[in-house]
């Protein structure tokens, strides 16, 4: 079977034969991966661009290890959450941290721009989120630090094109994930894996909804494809769903605010304590301060499940959007 492969990979064949450094020739050889029509006719052609890959891969971390160990890249967790965009290629994650975010990551049309993890702050109501934009998920070749990431994250977003074969992308990247050990929240696991998995809440970001066309396609999608996880439609181009998707996000997060406040004061409603569902009162006093946890006696509480100023002990389980009164 010819391999029939298109225009655009000869300009990237033409780029990988310019290159003059491995991290230039790898660029290259995963773009005429992407790019390449699967089917018998280029499985041969596919193994000798992975084995190139594998070889450039290596030959870099050696020229890299003269000053450092290995190449890694981690992202220390600030604001309630920390989420990683993940997917195939030219999905649109980085355009969706462009968004919700005030990072500028770099943003083209063709794939394999994002080479390095880059995070951004999302405002949802009064706490943040940290989205991370990542470099495409390849089905041949993962980096040991990206695998790190995922495995770091509380949430995982797949994001999807709903202009290019969307339960593909979503196929693809959950394989990917589960060749990681990394299976998402509710999915079976197999009796005879020999290492721990790591279970992740995840979602499905499907980006590109830009036309009441392209929603009547979202929810074809959602009929047809039967995804088992939370899908949540966006649109990069008009600036769409990006509130439903925090809410999501806050949601899957399991978490709760809860707010604090002293004798005869009112509370500061725009600086929460971020806790995970279920948490105690005793667990609250730890977070704020240990001499809090060591001479707390009781607490007055604010909300939902109690009276106003209800005298609550230290294993009371706190609501979201509790009022706080410490008293020790």
């Amino acid at each position: 079977m010819p391999a029939n492969l298109p225009p655009h990979y000869f300009e990237a064949e033409k780029r990988y034969r310019e290159a003059k450094t491995p991290e230039e020739k790898i660029r290259a050889l995963e773009e005429m991966l992407t790019i390449m029509p699967k089917h018998k006719g280029t499985d041969k052609l596919r193994a000798a661009l992975t084995s190139k890959i594998a070889k450039f891969k290596a030959q870099a971390q050696q020229k890299k290890s003269a000053s450092r160990r290995d190449v890694s890249y981690v992202i220390e967790k600030e604001g309630a959450l920390q989420v990683a965009l993940v997917g195939p290629p030219n999905t649109g994650k980085s355009s969706i941290l462009s968004v919700l975010t005030k990072a500028q990551p770099e943003i083209a049309d063709f794939p394999h721009t994002t080479w390095k993890p880059l995070p951004g702050m999302a405002q949802f109501e009064n706490i943040q989120f940290q989205l991370i934009d990542t470099p495409p998920i390849n089905p041949d070749y993962v980096d040991p630090w990206m695998s790190d990431l995922m495995r770091r994250a509380d949430i995982l977003a797949i994001v999807v094109d709903i202009k290019d074969d969307p339960f593909l992308h979503y196929e693809e990247t959950v394989s990917v994930l589960k060749s990681l050990r990394i299976y998402p929240q509710g999915f079976p696991i197999p009796d005879d894996l020999k290492k721990r998995p790591f279970v992740k809440k995840c979602c499905v970001v499907v980006n590109k909804v830009d036309t009441p066309k392209d929603y009547e396609d979202f929810e074809v999608f959602l009929e047809l494809a039967q995804v088992a996880l939370p899908c949540i439609p966006f649109s990069t181009r008009h600036n769409q769903y990006g509130e439903l998707f925090l809410r999501k996000i806050y949601e899957l997060g399991d978490i709760i605010r809860v707010y604090t406040k002293a004798p005869g004061k009112e509370p500061d409603l725009s600086q929460p304590f971020v806790l995970p569902k279920d948490s105690t009162l005793e667990e609250l006093a730890g977070k704020i301060h240990k001499d809090f946890l060591e001479k707390l006696k009781y607490a007055k509480i604010w909300g939902k499940a109690v009276f106003d100023g209800q005298m609550v002990q230290k294993d009371y389980v706190l609501q979201d959007g509790d009022i706080v009164e410490l008293h020790i």
